[in-house]
């Protein structure tokens, strides 16, 4: 068995984020099954309905990437310096923490749901869909949060494969369920929704009950204390994952919104299968970038910095090489990957495969900074991971979706994203360099 306290070499640290970025891959992929279904069984309208409303159901999630990236941030430095009691009093405190706010979270959204879906500009004709399809999905609130925080405290907990197990087991039970209520059934969106809701549950509900049974991990749910200060940290610390998530919604509205405006549902369902096949593509940058952070948070709580160099050099030459295969791969099979979704319509096909050969230049960069912002993280520097984040995510897409689309119109709508992505790695580079003395990775 790997142990974070291990020396790394590639092989070794291929190995031990392996599972992550498989678990993250499942995930993506199962997220997008909703939307297959949805455009080649039930129809264009509902499928841009729920592309329209998702990035509303997806800002919820930011406070669970916080608390999952922040909290077991905290937890890996804590159990480097010695103190595995305390790790999981933090452990548990962040997980509890979480269930209660998921549970105000639930009731919010719920209520919010049709007045938002008119906000985001939603139609007459899609207004019902928005609001039937998000109020099923906003009610598995809590184990969706759940799973996001689990995928990286199973990293921590030094039992990656078995998160990787769960996600499986979450991805099989909904896309089972897809099939079953959409083409058995014939529930409609209703049925797509219901079989995320409960994929959902599997998802976030398996590990819960792991952590409260006695296990053979270093982390387990028991007794704490109200650690004010530690819980304000991982929060302070996993800001970034935060915005990060926030940010992606809010410029999803501003693309929705946007397209809207240029050429209506089509671009918002063009726009839709670029995001879906994104979300798969990045989650490698995703999947690695979680699953070593534990690894440096491990190594820098134990003040090893001759590991901390040899994590970011072996790091980012693995996030070069993915950046580039990934570009590659999506520039060649950009016709296929979004005929998945929209082969039945060859004027909607032809947009989207020039669209996303436009956007998917994001990925040559767009690894690198996620990995950047992660890192900080792990460093337990909150500050130095928002300022990458929230410029990578927020600052320089807002930029560049205003400034190219008024330039170039759906163009430069489509190219916002690698300019994005380009200022971004600027800054993640300037902080990596400013920073390297401090912590002496460098």
């Amino acid at each position: 068995m790997i142990r974070l306290s291990d020396h790394f070499t590639y092989r070794r640290l291929l190995r031990f984020t392996a599972p992550p970025i498989l678990m993250m891959i499942f995930t993506s992929i199962y997220s997008v099954v909703d939307g297959i279904f949805v455009a080649n069984l039930v129809g264009d309208v509902q499928f841009a309905s729920i592309n329209l409303i998702m990035p509303y159901l997806m800002v919820y999630d930011g406070i669970a990437f916080m608390l999952g990236a922040g909290g077991s941030a905290l937890v890996s430095m804590t159990l480097g310096e010695g103190k595995p009691k305390r790790a999981n009093e933090y452990f548990s405190l962040i997980i509890y923490s979480m269930i209660g706010l998921g549970l105000l979270i639930t009731t919010l959204g719920i209520a919010l749901m049709r007045p938002v879906s008119v906000l985001l500009g939603a139609t007459e004709e899609m207004l019902p869909y928005c609001v039937t399809y998000g109020r099923i999905v906003m009610g598995a609130t809590v184990p969706f949060m759940l799973q996001t925080t689990f995928q990286t405290f199973l990293v921590t907990a030094e039992r990656p494969k078995f998160g990787l197990y769960i996600t499986v087991a979450a991805g099989l039970t909904n896309m089972a369920l897809d099939a079953l209520f959409m083409m058995v059934f014939r529930w409609g969106l209703e049925g797509a929704a219901a079989a995320t809701a409960i994929g959902q549950c599997v998802g976030g509900l398996i590990p819960l009950a792991y952590f409260i049974f006695p296990n053979s991990s270093n982390l387990h749910l028991g007794k704490t204390k109200f650690y004010g200060k530690a819980l304000a940290r991982a929060c302070g610390n996993g800001i970034s994952e935060c915005m990060s998530s926030l940010s992606r919604s809010f410029v999803g509205m501003l693309y929705n919104l946007r397209l809207m405006q240029l050429i209506g549902e089509r671009g918002v369902s063009a726009h839709g299968v670029i995001m879906y096949v994104n979300f798969v593509f990045i989650s490698l940058f995703l999947g690695f970038s979680d699953g070593s952070a534990p690894i440096v948070g491990y190594h820098y709580g134990a003040g090893n910095q001759s590991e901390l160099r040899s994590l970011l050099r072996k790091s980012s030459q693995i996030v070069f090489a993915i950046s580039v295969f990934m570009t590659a791969l999506a520039e060649i099979f950009a016709p296929k990957l979004a005929g998945v979704f929209v082969s039945s319509d060859p004027e909607l096909l032809a947009l989207t495969t020039h669209a996303f050969r436009l956007f998917s230049l994001s990925f040559l960069l767009v690894g690198f900074n996620i990995y950047a912002s992660a890192f900080f993280t792990a460093l337990n520097n909150g500050l130095v991971s928002a300022v990458i984040s929230v410029g990578r995510s927020l600052v320089f897409e807002v930029i560049a979706i205003v400034g190219l689309s008024n330039l170039f119109g759906l163009d430069g709508l489509w190219l916002s994203a690698p300019v994005a992505s380009l200022m971004a790695f600027a800054v993640s580079a300037w902080c990596i360099w400013h920073n390297r003395k401090r912590y002496g990775y460098w």
